[in-house]
């Protein structure tokens, strides 16, 4: 599918980050990690696909950077967004000129070359992305099929899957992923809306995968899961009590910056960093998300 110009297609546009730049009110711990942001654009040298289903602003790696300074952050992983489908060039240029350490997850096919994959995997790639969520064409079961010739396909470079599903939806999710032969990271807490509860099949499944190390989970955009509209997202917190029960080694943080298609009052990265204070209130498991957890699964 060919890429599309700015303002060619028809989804909707979604609001932007809230560019304010201030510090949390806490000092993170030296090589603390965002494992989960974006760099879009600029449009005009990369377009996005005509399958997406929303279309955003500019934010880009200088944007990004400014919030990494302000909040204290040193290092970070860059997810390929959706917009994008499988050109990774703007996420790969980045990783070719960045100043601070770089760690990204793109998104390819099966027919994807080794010889490109190992070209992404000397610039700092170590995870492909799969998504069933925001998609113009949604799936009723996990594509088990796909997932298993992408395994075996990224095995040998020891990278990992990174699976953006609403897990409420596959009760079986736990039998399935074990049968993978990589790790597979799931984010914004499973994508269970808080109105399912935390025993739920599909989390429960997604806990017992934690435990058994089977698995990661990435605290992140507790946004998109709340029933409330602003910080501090009270009823995520059965969700993190839950993973951070389950196995706190297997726990990863990130911004989820620029935060696209957030529809209601956009946060900011700093309340944001203060909610995971909140969260992890003991400074050794917080040293673990933030830098030991990254670390071992992204290879820093």
């Amino acid at each position: 599918m060919l890429a599309s110009q700015p303002g060619q297609s028809e989804a909707p546009p979604c609001q932007g980050p809230d560019r304010t730049l201030r510090p949390p009110d806490w000092t993170l711990p030296a090589g603390s990690t965002d494992c989960h942001a974006h760099i879009l654009g600029p449009a005009v040298r990369f377009p996005f696909t005509l399958q997406r289903v929303y279309t955003p602003p500019d934010c880009t790696e200088q944007d990004y950077l400014a919030q990494l300074r302000t909040l204290g952050i040193d290092r970070a992983v860059l997810v390929q967004p959706s917009v994008y489908g499988i050109d990774n060039r703007a996420l790969i240029e980045v990783l070719e000129k960045s100043a601070i350490p770089l760690r990204a997850v793109v998104v390819i096919n099966p027919e994807t070359s080794a010889s490109e994959l190992k070209r992404m995997h000397d610039l700092g790639v170590r995870g492909i992305r799969v998504n069933v969520v925001d998609v113009v064409e949604k799936r009723a079961e996990l594509p088990m099929d796909l997932l298993q010739r992408l395994s075996d396909r990224i095995a040998p470079l020891g990278w990992h899957l990174e699976l953006l599903a609403h897990v409420q939806n596959y009760p079986d999710l736990a039998r399935r992923i074990a049968q993978l032969s990589v790790p597979v990271v799931f984010g914004h807490f499973g994508y269970v809306h808080c109105k399912h509860g935390i025993k739920n099949e599909g989390f429960v499944g997604l806990l017992e995968l934690l435990q058994r190390g089977k698995s990661w989970v990435k605290m992140t955009g507790p946004y998109r899961i709340s029933n409330q509209t602003t910080l501090p997202y009270d009823d995520v917190m059965p969700f993190v009590n839950a993973v951070m029960a389950a196995n706190p080694a297997q726990l990863l943080w990130g911004s989820d910056w620029p935060h696209v298609m957030v529809k209601h009052a956009m946060p900011n990265d700093a309340d944001l960093m203060n909610l995971l204070r909140q969260w992890v209130p003991h400074q050794e498991t917080r040293q673990q998300i933030l830098v030991d957890n990254p670390e071992r699964l992204y290879g820093f």
